[in-house]
């Protein structure tokens, strides 16, 4: 499908997919859009894209049109009334001594909602702090449970690699992560060396993982013995990145590094074992 451009709400969050409706749309242009019956601002990070109709979500609408200079007004004054609300929300949280923590708060377009998003580690009742904050803020409330990675992403910080957080840079979607993935590149196990701010098993362990996998596949497993070279030997180590296979040969005790490249036809042949 032609003229169709990706926007994003938040600056790392999900692409959504609109029609251009006839105007003339850019990257960096802010538009009105409708999505779940909701008006939004939202920033365009691709235009006028064609996309195979199998790769849209599902049925997509037009945008409503290119933000007005009074819309956008009208959503900067959105996002400094939401942080005043969250200040005061946070207040009230304290003194009423309820057991969440807020992360963001943010009012639809139309002021027809402030949603209030938070973290709590068990269930909580907060019906009488959405009363007292309805009477407040005089519009509907919405308090809305997030994760710890999602409150990563909104909060940023900077991750044990010294950069930003990949989730609050460039991540619009979280990818699954498994300790599996620590395991096939070596890592070491130990939470706080594998964990980001967030606690969980940090994103970027799956950003090599496919490389990892492949790698395992063609080189032997530790302790196989390999024909080389040099002669048989024992497999003592292995580099999967560099693809880089160390073997303790039969007739000498210091180990000897192989390239793959030096090492494939032998193991393509099956020239290896288990049992020496």
């Amino acid at each position: 499908m032609d003229n169709v451009v990706g926007v994003r709400y938040h600056k790392t969050g999900r692409i959504d997919y609109f029609f251009t409706n006839g105007e003339k749309i850019s990257c960096g242009d802010k538009v009105l859009v409708e999505s779940k019956q909701v008006k939004t601002i939202a920033d365009v990070v691709m235009s006028n894209k064609k996309v195979a109709e199998k790769d849209l979500p599902g049925h997509i609408k037009p945008i409503l049109h290119k933000a007005t200079p009074e819309e956008l007004s009208q959503d900067m004054k959105n996002q400094q009334d939401a942080k005043e609300a969250l200040r005061i929300a946070r207040q009230k949280i304290h003194k009423h001594q309820v057991e969440m923590k807020l992360v963001d708060a943010a009012y639809t377009f139309d002021r027809s909602k402030i949603i209030f998003y938070f973290t709590a580690e068990a269930r909580i009742d907060f019906r009488k702090l959405v009363k007292q904050l309805a009477s407040i803020f005089k519009t509907r409330i919405e308090l809305r449970q997030i994760g710890v990675r999602d409150q990563a992403k909104i909060v940023g910080g900077i991750g044990p690699c010294g950069r930003q957080l990949c989730c609050s840079t460039f991540l619009g979607e979280f990818a699954p992560v498994s300790i599996k993935m620590a395991k096939d590149q070596g890592l070491s196990l130990n939470p706080s060396k594998i964990s980001g701010l967030c606690g969980r098993l940090m994103c970027c362990l799956n950003y090599e993982n496919d490389t990892y996998v492949a790698a395992k596949k063609e080189l032997p497993d530790y302790g196989t013995t390999i024909f080389t070279p040099d002669g048989k030997g024992r497999v003592v180590g292995l580099n999967l990145l560099s693809r880089v296979v160390k073997v303790r040969l039969t007739s000498q005790q210091i180990p000897v590094e192989y390239d793959y490249e030096e090492l494939k036809d032998t193991l393509k042949a099956g020239d290896m074992n288990v049992d020496g």
